[in-house]
């Protein structure tokens, strides 16, 4: 479990999440920072371990990375921690665009 500091490739991505799902790496985003954290079995620990490095809870959203796959079908933007009805997000997808093209823009930044 680690907030990514630099970039890593995707042969990396692999490795990391063979320590959990093998096929899959849960992460939580924040949005207004950039940050990315990865690599833990619950997006909540994930998302405690940014809210304890300073991130603000309305800011962090958990999806996971299919780390076989590309395009659309690589980030599934589908966790317990989105279900937010006060924010406007009552599921566990990320309902709103432009929140969704944030996510998609820290990974671009940290996943080569």
């Amino acid at each position: 479990m680690r907030i990514l500091q630099q970039p890593i490739s995707r042969s990396e991505l692999k490795e990391l999440a063979k320590n959990t799902f093998v096929e899959m790496i849960k992460c939580v985003a924040d949005v207004k920072n950039g940050l990315l954290a990865v690599d833990a079995e619950l997006h909540s620990d994930l998302e405690h371990l940014l809210l304890a490095n300073g991130s603000e809870q309305q800011n962090l959203w958990g999806f996971n990375l299919w780390v076989e796959e590309e395009g659309e079908d690589f980030i599934e933007f589908d966790s317990l921690i989105n279900i937010r009805s006060w924010q406007g997000n009552p599921s566990r997808d990320v309902q709103d665009p432009d929140t969704r093209s944030a996510i998609r823009s820290i990974v671009d930044k940290f996943i080569l």
